[in-house]
């Protein structure tokens, strides 16, 4: 009988099945998570860390402002203060999402990022004795497996979101909080990132996005009016909006479908400005509908090369017609800021707009490799030049085209 080359080398060549230390650390704690109460997730990563030798552990998680790393409280685990994201041996393994090593006098103090897919949850801390290339690979795939414990886990408690939090928060924000998606995405042929402010007072303004094979479908909202009845309306274009995603219609339908949901649910009244966008991921063709927002931004080699004007389209909620779709081809590389409103016409009283000169200059300064660190680089930035001033919400989302095909990811070595 014929058999395939497969199952004949398979056959001369048993393959090995047992279970190695690493295998066993890790299995030990999966195994024991599934049933886990959320509060001793923490404890269970301390009593894991000691079989290996470790010592101090802590669990720092990234703040609604993404100023500080805050740690978790729980029962063995190290609580000190904040460390700050932009000057901390934590934070540079948080931002550059690396493996940071700090010596001590007795030892090596380790910072793992936790990443959950590619969104930053916070950094995994620890003190070894010493550490060689097998402690390294260890605590990577174990700082991977918290992150992915801890998203998970946080469906069930709100011990993760507490520890976050450094101010009190309103109820508008909770919900638009609740309504976001991951604040970063980044595989090798997009990236993406998003940040809100003020993080504890956002009301109106929103994003969202998916990528769905090839193509990536993106949304900037920004609710009118104030408070709750901000959050309400940007609730309802949020769902609108993902229902129609969902339903594969295209860019100018689905701006007509999230019009009436709004116009039927609120009257003429109440209106939604809005940007649409869908980016094929493997060709770089960007298409795009602006309901009332100010043009996106072009960014190459750290340079606003263009805006991406578009023809005017009524606000989402208003009765408009069918919109116009705007296109523009990508180059590897490329760079598109959306961003709402506030973020140009932010004044004090009887004092000029911030506008849009001033941002492009602060994007042109912005050094950050990634995505993430030029989105909440800019961000902070621009809260410094307007001197903390924020009588409105302000939405920054930059997507980055990077290309190819990911077919390549599916192959697997072992």
């Amino acid at each position: 009988m014929a058999t395939v080359a497969g199952e004949q080398d398979s056959r001369r060549v048993p393959v090995d099945r047992s279970e190695g230390f690493g295998e066993r650390l890790l299995g030990l704690l999966l195994d024991r998570a599934h049933e886990m109460p959320p509060q001793l997730i923490a404890p269970l990563v301390a009593e894991e860390v000691n079989r290996i030798g470790g010592r101090n552990v802590s669990i720092l998680l990234q703040d609604y402002e993404q100023r500080l790393l805050t740690p978790l409280p729980g029962r063995n685990l190290m609580i000190g203060e904040p460390e700050p994201i932009d000057d901390s041996p934590a934070g540079t393994a948080f931002l550059g999402a690396t493996t940071v090593e700090q010596p001590l006098a007795e030892g090596v103090r380790m910072y793992l990022p936790l990443l959950d897919g590619s969104a930053q949850v916070g950094v995994l801390a620890l003190t070894l004795a010493t550490v060689d290339d097998d402690d390294r690979r260890l605590l990577r795939r174990l700082a991977g497996l918290v992150a992915d414990m801890l998203v998970t886990k946080s469906n069930y408690t709100d011990q993760f979101f507490r520890a976050r939090r450094r101010a009190a928060m309103s109820v508008a924000a909770e919900i638009q909080w609740s309504l976001l998606p991951p604040l970063t995405m980044l595989t090798p042929q997009v990236a993406v990132a998003g940040i809100l402010e003020p993080a504890y007072d956002i009301a109106g303004d929103s994003f969202d996005y998916a990528l769905n094979d090839e193509i990536l479908h993106m949304s900037v909202i920004d609710a009118m009016g104030h408070s709750l009845d901000a959050a309400v309306l940007a609730t309802v274009a949020i769902g609108a909006y993902r229902h129609a995603r969902r339903a594969d219609i295209g860019l100018a339908e689905l701006y007509m479908f999230m019009d009436a949901a709004i116009s039927a649910q609120f009257g003429p009244d109440h209106f939604v400005t809005a940007q649409m966008m869908r980016l094929n991921v493997e060709t770089g063709h960007l298409q795009w509908v602006n309901a009332g927002h100010p043009p996106a931004l072009l960014i190459r080699d750290h340079q606003v090369i263009q805006t991406l004007a578009s023809p005017g389209t009524l606000p989402v909620g208003v009765g408009g017609d069918i919109p116009q779709i705007s296109e523009q081809k990508l180059r590897r590389g490329d760079r598109v800021l959306f961003f709402t409103d506030n973020l140009v016409e932010e004044h004090e009283s009887g004092g000029e707009q911030f506008g849009e000169e001033r941002l492009i200059g602060i994007i042109e300064r912005a050094r950050g490799e990634d995505v993430r660190e030029m989105v909440r680089g800019v961000s902070h930035a621009l809260m410094r030049e307007r001197r903390g001033i924020t009588t409105d919400d302000a939405t920054l989302f930059l997507v980055e085209w990077r290309g190819g095909t990911a077919d390549h990811l599916a192959t697997v070595d072992l």
